[in-house]
């Protein structure tokens, strides 16, 4: 009896045993659960698995390196979107080249910076639920502005050096568009027994500040058109409100301006949108009344309209506000959310720097290669920009602007955009900036596609110019 309680209690305590060791492989094998959860952020898929998986095959679709398909795209037979072709291809696919095909360097649209944005594609994207922020402010604070976005934008101008945010007040805008027409708003008296407000702008100038400030058509200022003209005349005793736009770096010709007007009654509204490392060297960091920026030039993303304003009155940040509050109750909190994460991005990349430094090898690249081939021509020139200490990269660099500046110089080509455009090139006309139609913008930041092609036909044209006066030579001896 003996021999078989203590047989008995040897399986007891090995029963125990395999428990015991059982229940510690279960917590183990729990605990590397949660951890691989933690990494990877949730673990397993459940709701958003579909979303992603849709977006990923359509990331996927390569439309031949020469277009892309969209989420949001156009459904051929029901099942996947269609490739969306870069200007001059075509094709399901995008593989064919259209040879009669005019370059395209008219729009602004940054899509140079694409490819930074496909080797980031996994810190970069998004996906939210159904039920994201379907209110309409923050429920944290009941305001309209992402407070974590205003850090990060806080954070992203003191790492560049481009701005000082120390103490300002920033406010959100549908890109830059919406947040300069709020300036001039907020700017202009509010006192119906003062004059209006006199708007002016230095030629060569963005044409949206005469077109939009018209078109708002209010009694309290009038576009009244070149700076310059204005202080070179008698206004007498006219104590009007002077508001100024300064473009810096310029569109179209990508100078550094500054305020022409000065006094008591002269404001300056700053656009900033340019003043970022991979268009300019950066000398200091602004530090005007108003500086408007805009995450269409900074990160690309021109379609989600998104800008920002740093102000340093309290009176005009808040007539400013309840201008965009009236207007549009604020941005949309889904476009805060991606501009959030561009902007988390760019300051995980080696603090900053990893945008820029592509940003700028790209453009000063371009810059180059258009100087190179315009250099030998007599019938084309190019703005003059110097090379200047940037703050940011620590040295002296070469010019990286976003557009070219061309000027016909034979007497004859009076209209320098038909001139091109009889090349197959299509840029924008002088007169659309104020100035001399002998002048056309090229926009250097549209795709590689888009640049090759310009490049190639500017070549053309060149070589074309030089085989005229090779012949004009031979003619005369």
């Amino acid at each position: 009896m003996e021999g078989k309680k203590e047989t008995s209690s040897k399986c007891v305590v090995l029963l125990m045993l395999i428990i015991c060791i059982c229940s510690i492989l279960v917590n183990i094998l729990f605990a590397v659960r949660v951890y691989v959860a933690g990494v990877d952020g949730l673990g397993e898929l459940s709701w958003s698995r579909k979303a992603a998986e849709q977006a990923e095959a359509v990331a996927a679709i390569s439309c031949s390196g020469h277009g892309r398909a969209y989420l949001d795209g156009i459904i051929l037979d029901g099942e996947k979107p269609i490739c969306e072709c870069n200007p001059c291809y075509g094709g399901l696919d995008c593989s064919h080249f259209l040879p009669n095909c005019s370059a395209d360097a008219e729009s602004g649209d940054p899509y140079f910076l694409e490819p930074f944005w496909m080797q980031n594609a996994e810190s970069s994207a998004i996906l939210v639920s159904g039920w994201h922020r379907m209110g309409y402010s923050f429920l944290y604070d009941q305001s309209y502005i992402s407070k974590v976005l205003e850090n990060h934008i806080r954070k992203l101008h003191g790492i560049v050096g481009n701005a000082i945010t120390s103490g300002r007040y920033i406010i959100f805008g549908a890109g830059s568009a919406q947040l300069l027409n709020a300036a001039v708003h907020a700017l202009s008296p509010s006192n119906a027994s003062s004059p209006p407000a006199k708007v002016f702008v230095s030629i060569p100038f963005y044409s949206l500040y005469e077109s939009q400030t018209e078109f708002f058509d209010s009694k309290n200022y009038n576009f009244e058109g070149d700076t310059r003209l204005w202080k070179n005349e008698s206004h007498g005793n006219d104590t009007s409100l002077l508001i100024e736009f300064v473009t810096s770096p310029n569109n179209p010709d990508g100078k550094l301006n500054k305020a022409v007007l000065n006094g008591t009654n002269a404001r300056a509204i700053y656009d900033r949108v340019y003043y970022w490392p991979h268009y300019t060297a950066i000398p200091a960091p602004a530090d005007e009344d108003i500086m408007v920026f805009s995450i269409s030039k900074l990160t690309g993303h021109a379609g989600s309209r998104f800008g920002w304003a740093v102000i340093k009155d309290e009176g005009v940040f808040e007539r400013m506000t309840t201008y965009l509050a009236t207007n549009t109750m604020g941005v949309s909190r889904d476009t805060q959310l991606r501009a959030l994460k561009l902007i988390n991005t760019m300051l995980k990349g080696r603090k900053g720097r990893d945008i820029f430094e592509f940003g700028y090898q790209k453009m000063s690249d371009r810059w180059k290669k258009l100087s190179q081939t315009l250099s030998v021509s007599t019938r084309f020139s190019l703005q003059k920009i110097e090379d200047q200490y940037c703050r940011f990269f620590d040295k002296v660099i070469k010019p990286s602007p976003a557009y070219a500046w061309v000027k016909c110089e034979r007497e004859e080509d009076k209209d320098c955009y038909e001139v091109l455009k009889a090349a197959n090139i299509t840029g924008r006309e002088g007169s659309v900036y104020g100035a001399e139609n002998r002048y056309v913008r090229l926009a250097l930041i549209r795709s590689q596609d888009d640049f090759d092609l310009l490049l190639k036909r500017l070549n053309n044209l060149v070589s074309k110019e030089e085989e005229e006066e090779e012949e004009e030579k031979i003619k005369t001896m």
